[in-house]
């Protein structure tokens, strides 16, 4: 059964956030997961409830919608449809790569089908994902073949205030990405690294290290423990102590890897 798209809610008007809840319990393939009055609400919930998609107000107080969109960047942004009284901002809207926009007051067959466009750009992320990911398990296999079976490294250079560190990849717990570069989280230490998340994957071993959202990797034996967190919400804790959260398309295939034959 295909997840429902989480979605949070935006606008500084209490009715109009009540008229699109209740359009929204009209649509199996949505979940309301929350709702915001403001830009600085809107964005601290999308930090914290990760939703799917974004019904976003682009006429609100002292942040707009539009400042909000701008403001969502990185690869586990939400697609976001703008909720607006004026045409006039349709324009400005799809320039921030704006997935559509529905016109106040909203109708319930302009909704449904933006809300069908969002669940088809879902699935055709979620399947070029998946072919980046074997693309990067490919990619290291053939370098552990050309170099004869060595395997992946055993320690890593990284540059930090002007020197050399050699961080061992035994230490390292985790890695996060941040556009071109990657963090190393070793031994409660971060380390920078002008690398793609992709690429130290197949460097280190896709196998070693598994993806828990298109943002992270862990290393498979520093996880000590997968729990759900909330309905649709999955943690991985770390024998470092840390705490990180699995992105809805990899719960399976973590599962799989981490604990075969189990239920999460």
């Amino acid at each position: 059964m295909i997840a429902p798209l989480r979605i949070l809610t935006v606008d500084d008007e209490q009715l109009a956030l009540r008229r699109v809840e209740l359009l929204l319990r009209r649509l199996p393939e949505a979940e309301l997961v929350g709702q915001a009055r403001s830009g600085p609400e809107a964005l601290a919930a999308i930090d914290r409830l990760r939703p799917d998609l974004v019904l976003l107000d682009i006429r609100m107080g002292e942040m707009s919608g539009l400042d909000v969109a701008e403001a969502l960047t990185g690869p586990d942004a939400p697609m976001v449809i703008f909720v607006t009284a004026f045409d006039a901002f349709a324009a400005e809207a799809f320039d921030l790569s704006a997935l559509d926009y529905v016109v106040k007051p909203v109708e319930f067959s302009r909704l449904r089908r933006a809300i069908e466009r969002a669940r088809l750009r879902r699935e055709a992320q979620e399947a070029r994902i998946q072919a980046a990911e074997l693309r990067a398990v490919l990619a290291a296999l053939r370098a552990d073949r050309s170099q004869g079976g060595a395997g992946a490294p055993n320690e890593l250079w990284v540059q930090r205030r002007g020197e050399y560190l050699r961080v061992c990849v035994d230490d390292i717990d985790w890695v996060e990405a941040e556009r071109d570069y990657v963090h190393l989280h070793a031994r409660g230490e971060r380390y920078l690294m002008r690398q793609t998340l992709t690429g130290i994957q197949a460097r280190l071993g896709a196998r070693r290290f598994v993806r828990i959202r298109r943002s992270a990797l862990v290393r498979a034996d520093g996880v000590r423990a997968i729990r759900k967190a909330g309905y649709g919400d999955v943690r991985v804790k770390l024998t470092c102590g840390e705490e990180l959260r699995v992105g809805r398309t990899y719960v399976t295939k973590i599962r799989a890897l981490l604990t075969p034959g189990g239920e999460v």
